[in-house]
């Protein structure tokens, strides 16, 4: 997708009086949106937006390097340095013994010089690094997103490697004083390496105000010397990887409470043991009745969590990978009450929220590093089937877009619907940019990640499984041959697909909970990577006989949401 990116100046820390102002540059080709207030608790705002900002740059993307040019390079490196040497070694002694007369302090301005000569390569390296324009899209595809609501101020990014998602949520009340000018919407501002380094420069002891400068939209600005454009090629999987956030946040989560304690060993832990073989899984062991206990394969290092039980009930542990990404908690330690934890299941996304009073941060993690948001966490792909009509679309959009946040109870009794069919109206609209699910605070928010409806067009092509299945029953090659009531809750489907054996088991919230099949795509990673084809047709089989069932099924679903994400 191409987008243009329209600033006007850059974003900047500068003196104001006997304070300073953070002023924050607006991307001009989007709705006005302005924010103008003192921040109340600049050292906390500080640590927080810098926290957001290790999600922005982290990237743990394996990189195999090679090595076939570099060892060319130092091979015949090493033969004209030889012959350099040999040369030089030559002239220098024959002028040395012509002339005697060698200053004293010859090695001392050697020395002298030479750390000059690296003093100065290395501040250049620094500079390509902060103002090469190319190298930071590499960094980071798109600007940061900054929305200003009427109860919060929320930021959200992606990392380099598209597998960890930031969301800073800062409440307005209790972090900034009154504000001036305020317009409610969703922008990017310009983001660069000199601003986080003027966030390091927060204090308390200085008068900070927060701005949202909308300054670019009343000004003739083309031609200005301040006005600048970007044009970038937004990658698909940065838009999708919004989208399969909002499908992930979306379906039942089992919540599990951390206190801070429990996450600085955690962290302390990762800081200084390297693991020297499989497996590297963070494993979560909930028991009816006993605080939750993380342990850290391959060491079995336990970490027990002193506080409410987790109220789980006797089950298999739940395993995550790619914990290195929970470094960039490290910084909020000192601000943070507790941890909230949602999971989803073993090798599924996890959600992380710091809960840090007036200030919430909320880390995406996909189930592995490899695993992207973008490319194999077809998350939506887990959720029951359902398809809204456009009317309640629009009724869904109008009443969102007017109130701008509101509970998921609230919606339903707006939109005079079903439940099930509230809830894929949401769905809808958020895997068209169009509103995101608002964890710590429990609520649906309208918030627009680009100037437009975001479509396939824009996205990308549909899911290749989901596009598989259908043809699957349309040319009819999907049955059902028995089904079966699950001992622990659901039906168990078994049947074929496209002359593929395939076994499901579906559970009461109408979710794929496991799955049977011999296709390759199954065989790589199960369901965590999206279900494959074959299953997906024989669901579709399973929710056309029992639809009714079903909406009542996506409608508990929604109630469990809500009550597990009290």
């Amino acid at each position: 997708m191409n987008l243009t990116l329209a600033y006007l100046g850059r974003s900047s820390l500068g003196a104001s009086g006997s304070g300073q102002v953070l002023s924050l540059a607006p991307n001009l080709n989007r709705e006005p949106v302005a924010f103008d207030a003192p921040l109340l608790q600049p050292l906390r705002f500080r640590e927080a937006i810098s926290a957001l900002h290790d999600v922005v740059i982290s990237d743990f993307r394996y990189q195999p390097r090679d090595k076939a040019a570099y060892e060319e390079w130092k091979k015949n490196e090493a033969a004209r340095l030889r012959t350099l040497r040999r040369e030089t070694y030559k002239e220098k002694r024959a002028e040395i013994l012509i002339n005697r007369n060698v200053p004293p302090d010859l090695e001392e301005k050697f020395n002298r010089c030479r750390s000059q000569y690296w003093h100065a390569r290395q501040e250049y390296a620094n500079y390509l690094r902060k103002n090469d324009p190319e190298l930071w899209r590499l960094l980071v595809p798109c600007d940061p997103v900054i929305t200003v609501a009427d109860d919060v101020v929320f930021f959200e990014c992606f990392s380099a490697d598209e597998s960890s998602y930031g969301c800073l949520t800062v409440n307005r009340a209790a972090s900034f004083g009154k504000c001036d000018g305020m317009k409610f919407g969703t922008t990017n501002v310009d983001y660069s390496w000199d601003l986080f380094n003027h966030f390091q420069g927060l204090r308390s002891y200085r008068e900070t105000r927060f701005r949202v400068d909308p300054a670019g939209f009343e000004v003739a600005t083309r031609g200005s010397e301040d006005y600048r454009e970007e044009k970038i090629d937004l990658p698909p999987g940065w838009l999708r990887g919004f989208m399969q956030i909002q499908g992930a946040i979306g379906l039942p989560m089992r919540k599990v409470t951390l206190s801070r304690e429990a996450v600085y060993s955690l962290l302390a832990w990762l800081k200084r043991h390297k693991p020297a073989r499989s497996p590297r899984a963070l494993r979560f062991e909930l028991l009816p009745g006993k605080p939750p206990a993380l342990v850290l394969e391959p060491w079995e290092q336990r970490i027990t969590v002193h506080g409410e039980s987790s109220g789980g009930t006797a089950a298999e542990p739940i395993r995550i990978w790619g914990r290195q990404r929970l470094l960039a908690l490290a910084r909020l330690l000192p601000l943070a009450e507790r941890f909230d934890v949602y999971l989803l299941g073993t090798g599924m996304p996890s959600f992380w929220v710091a809960n840090m009073g007036d200030m919430q941060l909320t880390l995406g993690l996909s189930g592995w590093t490899a695993n992207d948001w973008t490319h194999g966490s077809a998350l939506d792909l887990l959720a029951p089937p359902a398809v809204p009509t456009p009317d309640l679309i629009a009724k869904v959009a109008a009443y969102l877009q007017s109130t701008r946040a509101a509970t998921f109870a609230n919606i339903d009794a707006q939109s005079l619907s079903q439940p099930g069919q509230t809830a894929a109206t949401l769905n809808h609209l958020a895997h068209a940019g169009q509103v995101i699910y608002d964890l710590p605070g429990g609520v649906y928010r309208w918030r627009q990640i680009m100037p437009q409806v975001l479509g396939e067009a824009q996205m990308g092509p549909e899911n290749p499984e989901q596009v598989a299945a259908k043809e699957i029953l349309l040319r009819k090659k999907a049955k059902i041959d028995s089904q079966l009531a699950a001992p622990s809750g659901g039906m168990i489907y078994t049947g074929v697909a496209d002359n593929k054996p395939v076994e499901l088991l579906i559970d009461a919230d109408g979710r794929i909970k496991r799955g049977k099949c011999v296709c390759s795509h199954h065989f790589k990673a199960g369901i965590r990577m999206g279900p494959c084809r074959h299953l997906l047709a024989l669901r579709w089989l399973a929710w056309k006989d029992k639809q009714a069932a079903a909406e009542a099924t996506t409608a508990s679903w929604y109630e469990r949401l809500q009550q597990w994400t009290r």
